[in-house]
């Protein structure tokens, strides 16, 4: 009787998963897999910590409605796998292709230490290196690669198994009871749940009462009315396919396609790091940016603390929920590295460390672009904070919502503090001027 493993890493689901329909129909038995690294869980948000391991027990729960289970380890993922290889006399693991640095390396050891590893697309809606340019590896600017993402023939979107069988012979194992409340940064009171479950409910529910007016309202700080999606898909528990697939087929017009375009920036930015994995550390493209060393400032920013309102409802929001609205990443980000000329690196690793939908390619990919060493073709484009807060909150909503020094300063008030007669007790003066 043939056995063989699938290998979960960013992909905790049951539908649309190519990896595991693959696994079930090649052999008799099958032996899903997470395993815990504790080196990655360290240096791991904890926020993603805490969503991870609901994604866990949920993908377990999905896993046994259909005659099979979650077998999870700590430890090293390589070795571990060759453990269970071992034990169930499998030779083959199965799992999503991933892009980044660690993917890779995880990808290749497994190679070298004697197994099969098949290697299947889930992560993107199009695969890294689906498309590229004429003499390229990958595409450097967005909208010819836009171009040719929206005309690429996409795959079937998979259903979960009807079933499978376990191999005999293998304990389950628990998930870490410390897992939720392992990692960095302080844990955000109001994250979102995660699991598959979860997250296809937010998926219903946006398809439903958001889509349709997504074109309009997706940069309205007030009215939140982006999908909340990313860290379901940060982790796999949607398919990217099929929330594609899923909103094209909604009929709801510029919303869809809008929305459908952002999820392209994410494909994107994955296929960017899968050519360029240095994308966290150094910059994508060389400008000879001037960085400034300013500890005070950047601790400020830190803490919503800068005395620019907008930027401080940013970096709030992030600490309250382990989210940022994507008009107020920008805002807060091109005040780090544009207002105060502080690296984008040290940005880039406090969202990390805080981030639910924290990814190597969306995160240090969208910090570069608005540094200005990445990929954006304007690197040198105003970002002015006042302005962008008078266009997207002009009546200070979403100010009062995350700064309550703020809350009985009517109107557009709320956004220059600094100039009222009486100040707010307790919020400082700008850390510089907003208005560069």
């Amino acid at each position: 009787m043939s056995s063989v493993i699938v290998l979960f890493t960013q992909d905790l689901r049951v539908h649309d998963h190519p990896a595991l329909t693959a696994a079930v129909g090649a052999a008799d038995t099958v032996l899903p897999v997470f395993v815990v690294d504790p080196r990655i869980v360290a240096r791991s948000a904890r926020n993603r910590c805490g969503y991870l391991a609901e994604a866990l027990a949920d993908l377990r729960a999905g896993l046994r409605a259909r005659g099979g289970d979650l077998v999870v380890r700590e430890g090293d993922t390589v070795v571990r796998v060759r453990e269970l290889a071992a034990l169930t006399g499998s030779d083959t693991v199965f799992l999503t292709a991933g892009v980044s640095r660690c993917a890779t390396r995880r990808e290749d050891r497994l190679r070298g230490s004697g197994l099969t590893v098949r290697a299947l697309p889930g992560l993107t809606v199009v695969p890294p290196g689906g498309v590229t340019p004429a003499g390229g590896d990958h595409y450097r600017v967005f909208t010819p690669y836009w171009r040719a993402w929206a005309a690429h023939e996409r795959r079937p979107v998979l259903p979960a198994p009807d079933g499978m069988r376990l191999p005999g012979g293998v304990e389950p194992g628990s998930i870490p009871a410390g897992l939720a409340e392992a990692g960095t940064g302080a844990p955000a009171p109001d994250r979102l749940t995660g699991g598959e479950a979860a997250a296809r409910e937010r998926l219903r529910a946006w398809l439903d009462r958001g889509l349709t007016r997504y074109a309009e309202r997706r940069d309205d700080l007030p009215a939140a009315a982006t999908s909340r999606l990313s860290a379901d898909l940060r982790f796999g528990c949607l398919s990217p396919l099929e929330v594609a697939e899923a909103a094209e087929a909604a009929d709801a017009g510029p919303g869809a396609e809008e929305f459908v375009r952002q999820l392209a920036w994410r494909d994107f930015h994955h296929q960017v790091v899968r050519a360029f994995p240095e994308l966290p550390e150094r910059d994508y493209r060389s400008r000879g940016r001037q960085w400034r060393t300013d500890p005070d400032a950047l601790d400020a920013w830190r803490r919503g603390r800068t005395g620019v309102p907008i930027v401080d409802a940013g970096m709030r929001q992030l600490l309250r929920e382990g989210f940022v609205h994507n008009r107020a990443r920008m805002i807060a980000a091109a005040f780090l590295t544009r207002t105060l000329r502080v690296h984008w690196r040290a940005g880039a690793d406090h969202f990390d460390a805080h981030l639910v939908d924290g990814d190597v390619a969306d995160d240090y990919g969208n910090w570069q672009w608005v540094a200005g060493t990445g990929n954006d073709t304007r690197p040198n484009r105003p970002f002015n904070p006042l302005r962008q807060a008078r266009r997207f909150d002009p009546e200070g909503d979403y100010v009062r919502r995350h700064v309550p020094e703020l809350r009985d300063l009517p109107g557009g008030r709320a956004l220059t503090p600094w100039r009222e007669p009486e100040p707010p007790d307790g919020y400082p003066p700008p850390v510089a001027d907003p208005g560069r």
